[in-house]
């Protein structure tokens, strides 16, 4: 298991965001050294997890929760397959390009070593918006990936830590409850009937994933 490429964006205006200013910061290369991970603070306020990457859209993406998001070669590999081009690292916007790794299939909590210091914990499947299928460019693009199912993991920062290209990954600790990230993408998208099961994630879910397990469920969420 290794991370095989830490990408980052700057903004770009592109025709096709919905972000307020124009710009986006989804064109993700790799980094040619070193890049610090820390928290970056709540949604809203807080952007990138990665020192040197931009998130352009605070109301919808970046803060604590989505700190990060990793994707896996082996699913860039199914699409380029798929849509006959080639996808480099970061082609999807990703942070985190990773071999080895059941991405889409890790679970809720789990939480992963990269490097010697960073651990990240998963939290939630990525959804797709009117951005990503315009930096992709393939028609129907929301419909196809979410018919895939294979979203990728959005992380937060446990330990914060400086990562690079080759970096060995290691799953230090799996929750012993079945809510993957697969699963909790289904429920946001398709099968909002399996909301409920999200709920055996507990708090390692994404707070707006578990608020609307919540609310499916009619429980009432936590205060704050």
């Amino acid at each position: 298991m290794r991370l095989l490429t830490v990408n980052t964006g700057r903004p770009k205006a592109v025709p096709y965001t919905g972000a307020p200013a124009g710009v986006t910061g989804i064109d993700k290369r790799p980094a040619d050294g070193p890049v610090h991970v820390t928290d970056p603070g709540p949604k809203g306020t807080g952007g990138s997890g990665l020192a040197g990457d931009s998130v352009c859209d605070l109301r919808h993406h970046g803060g604590s929760d989505q700190a990060v998001y990793a994707f896996a070669r082996e699913e860039l590999d199914v699409w380029e397959r798929e849509l006959g081009r080639p996808l480099a690292n970061g082609a999807f916007g990703e942070n985190l390009t990773i071999r080895g790794v059941d991405v889409s299939g890790a679970r809720i909590g789990e939480r992963w070593r990269i490097g010697a210091d960073l651990v990240l914990e998963v939290t939630s499947g990525r959804i797709p918006c009117r951005t990503f299928a315009g930096h992709v460019g393939e028609e129907r693009w929301v419909k196809r990936f979410t018919r895939a199912a294979a979203p990728g993991a959005y992380l937060r920062v446990i330990e914060p830590g400086t990562v690079r290209a080759g970096d060995p990954v290691e799953i230090v600790y799996r929750p012993d409850h079945d809510v993957t990230v697969r699963m909790e993408f289904l429920a946001a998208t398709t099968r909002r009937d399996l909301l409920p099961e999200l709920l055996a994630a507990g708090d390692a879910l994404h707070p707006e994933a578990l608020r609307a397990a919540l609310e499916y469920a009619g429980k009432p969420a936590a205060d704050g």
